[in-house]
């Protein structure tokens, strides 16, 4: 009988000392937010000209994300992305497009979030600008404002947009020396998207991300070189 009361105090004790170690799991894990914005400078180059779908960039965060009072990603982490999409300018007509995906965050003490952030905002040279689905579109003009800007009517507008399509029919009636002009001046106009280091660029988190508290150290990927 004592051998038995000595088993049950034995098997108490045991399933009371496992219960601040279940509370414990439950706080070893960091989590970030669906929706949360994410600021990072860019270290690495890339462009529309000389890299190719799929290749890396890398950068590091300017603002920590706070949540519930904890800082989940300080500021000196670092971030890994790749570009999914480029399209290089057209002649006269299409700018320059890249499309770029935030993949992860590496924190100084070896924490790792696989994000697929997508690219809401950039401050890169003039005239490049962030379109939907994280695409940054290259510098340019239209082939209005080009025949505008070039002093020659629509109908010579109108022929722009015919070598732009790859058509000849509307090139009667205009004056095709001025056309070529503005064909011309257009395809200087339409510049690479090219983002140096130090880019601004902020990124949008799309989905609650929760990872286990690691301090395993994991190496960062290099950019691929052209």
């Amino acid at each position: 009988m004592h051998r038995l009361a000595r088993i049950s105090s034995a098997l108490l004790l045991g399933t009371v000392g496992m219960l601040p170690l279940a509370a414990a799991d439950s706080t070893d894990s960091i989590t970030i937010p669906a929706g949360t914005s994410l600021e990072v400078e860019l270290t690495s180059t890339v462009s529309s000209k000389t890299n190719q779908t799929g290749d890396l960039f890398t950068g590091k965060v300017t603002e920590p994300i706070i949540n519930h009072g904890e800082e989940v990603v300080p500021e000196s982490s670092t971030v890994e992305g790749h570009i999914t999409f480029i399209k290089p300018p057209g002649r006269a007509k299409g700018r320059a497009e890249m499309r770029l995906v935030l993949d992860s965050i590496k924190t100084p003490d070896g924490q790792r979030y696989m994000i697929a952030a997508a690219l809401q905002g950039a401050k890169g040279p003039e005239g490049t600008t962030v379109k939907d689905e994280g695409t940054v579109e290259g510098p340019g003009k239209d082939t209005k404002k080009g025949a505008e800007e070039a002093g020659i009517g629509a109908a010579a507008g109108a022929g722009v947009g015919a070598i732009a399509a790859g058509g000849s029919g509307a090139l009667y009636g205009a004056a095709i020396g001025a056309v070529v002009g503005v064909v011309h001046t257009l395809a200087k106009h339409h510049g690479d998207v090219v983002l140096d280091p130090g880019t601004d660029m902020s990124f949008l988190i799309p989905r609650t991300v929760t990872v286990a508290k690691s301090t395993t150290p994991e190496p960062m990927l290099v950019p691929n070189a052209h």
